[in-house]
């Protein structure tokens, strides 16, 4: 049973005690209400493939053909020589919902759109777990999971990761302008290391301040 993190759905919400911005009794009630409309639709699916790394430079990597130049992408794969490309979506029925509450309350339309991102937060997680438990069998560790589009790597990989993985066996497609569907999808990088590390779930730390998983 998927563990749904209310506080997390509060921080999508823009919803703070360091702000001052408190949840009312009534959205509370909403969210569990959305929460609950959510998880009869939801079709969590998720694919992985691990994959040699090979380093063309300090900050260039290149994995199952696709070559990427980041800095922030290297500094987090840094002693890693192998990695996992992973791709996770929840379905399109939250899409759906979100949809048909646009036309009718803006408020529950929201929720939804927040629920659903910390619901395939949940499922990452869920597969971070399981990957993290294989390569200990190995001696070995996970880096924090690092997706396309942040810390300077561009979105068009989402057509790599489409190529290597066969995404559309989950049920994810691509738009023209590198987008997924359903948009409750996540695509990213896990490095495998020999070191330990202090993290193993959540995505990295990029330089992206305006990241939607980035925590206050």
């Amino acid at each position: 049973m998927m563990e749904v993190r209310k506080s997390e759905i509060y921080r999508y919400l823009g919803y703070s005690k360091r702000k001052k911005i408190e949840i009312t009794p009534e959205i509370d009630h909403l969210i569990d209400e959305c929460i609950a409309d959510l998880k009869k639709v939801i079709t969590p699916a998720t694919v992985y493939k691990r994959l040699p790394l090979a380093w063309l430079d300090e900050k260039t990597i290149e994995v199952g053909g696709m070559q990427v130049a980041s800095t922030s992408l290297a500094k987090n794969l840094q002693g890693c020589h192998e990695v996992f490309l992973f791709g996770a979506t929840i379905g399109i029925g939250v899409d759906r919902m979100i949809k048909r509450a646009e036309l009718s309350k803006m408020a529950k339309a929201a929720i939804y759109q927040a629920t659903g991102a910390e619901m395939v937060e949940c499922v990452c997680d869920e597969l971070n777990e399981q990957l993290r438990q294989d390569v200990a069998q190995e001696g070995l560790y996970l880096k924090p999971r690092f997706s396309p589009g942040y810390g300077g790597t561009p979105l068009s990989l989402q057509r790599d990761f489409e190529r290597i993985l066969h995404m559309s066996t989950i049920g994810i497609s691509l738009t023209e302008t590198c987008l997924m569907v359903p948009s409750k999808s996540v695509t990213a990088f896990i490095g495998i290391t020999d070191q330990k590390t202090k993290s193993v779930s959540g995505c990295a730390a990029c330089d992206q301040q305006d990241c939607p998983s980035r925590k206050e």
